[in-house]
């Protein structure tokens, strides 16, 4: 079964019908309809001021769209009680510098209402699921970029998320650890199962991530057109088939 026949039957983590957006009298987003099954990887591709990220923070709830619905896992936006498994991974790490690695990571329990010793459980186990258990106590400023960016992913798991949301989050690395922050992530997708659309302007990064790629078109933004990628994983981008498909993707943004 193709990776499109087996969403196709599923029912939708993210769904939105028409959205749009203004910010003052400029037109930012226009009539963007999607759904996004559970489990899915879906990619946010386009060049900048396509409105990727404005999408992204409408998906979030961190912005409200001025037109159009948002649902998430059956229910309207406004109603929505689950914001709490969504989780948002900026493109910045924003690991804040007087706390250790498993005060960052426990950070994101802070108002959830569990006490200290379960929210220092909860970060641990999320260390473990990106193998940095043993860089608990290290300070930011004792990592390298790619540690830092798994810190900040672990920061995101420890809510346990349905639905994860990423704003470029490897943009900044060199190659070689972003490769490895693909795998790392396609590991713990895998293994939790959850939701994820991310932001990309990097083709090859959408077609060795993703199940299915919606090319958006700027000013104002709107879905040129919605690709799957029916490739098995792993994706090496080297590979004939996976350059074709980044070859043809490449035609339509």
């Amino acid at each position: 079964m193709t990776a499109q026949a087996f969403f196709s039957i599923t029912a939708p983590a993210l769904s939105l019908d028409g959205i749009s957006k203004n910010f003052g009298e400029l037109e930012v987003l226009r009539d963007i309809s999607v759904q996004v099954a559970q489990g899915e990887i879906l990619a946010l591709l386009g060049t900048s001021g396509c409105g990727k990220s404005t999408l992204l923070n409408i998906l979030s709830g961190l912005l409200k769209a001025d037109q159009g619905s948002l649902q998430l896992e059956g229910q309207a936006a406004e109603h929505f009680d689950g914001w709490r498994r969504v989780a948002y991974m900026f493109q910045e790490d924003r690991l804040l510098p007087w706390r250790t690695v498993r005060s960052n990571v426990a950070f994101g329990l802070e108002g959830a209402g569990l006490n200290r010793a379960e929210r220092l459980a909860r970060a641990d186990a999320a260390l473990r699921l990106v193998e940095l258990e043993a860089f608990a106590k290290a300070w930011p400023h004792q990592l390298s970029g790619g540690m830092r960016s798994r810190v900040a992913l672990a920061r995101s798991l420890v809510v346990e998320p349905s639905v994860l949301l990423m704003d470029e989050p490897f943009s900044k690395l060199d190659p070689q650890t972003r490769s490895q922050m693909h795998h790392e992530l396609l590991r713990l997708q895998a293994l939790k199962g959850m939701t994820i659309v991310f932001v990309t302007h990097d083709v090859e990064e959408a077609v060795v991530l993703a199940d299915r790629v919606v090319v958006l078109e700027p000013r104002p933004g709107r879905i040129r057109d919605i690709v799957g990628i029916d490739l098995q994983r792993p994706r090496a981008p080297t590979a004939a088939d996976v350059s074709e498909q980044v070859r043809q993707l490449r035609l339509k943004v």
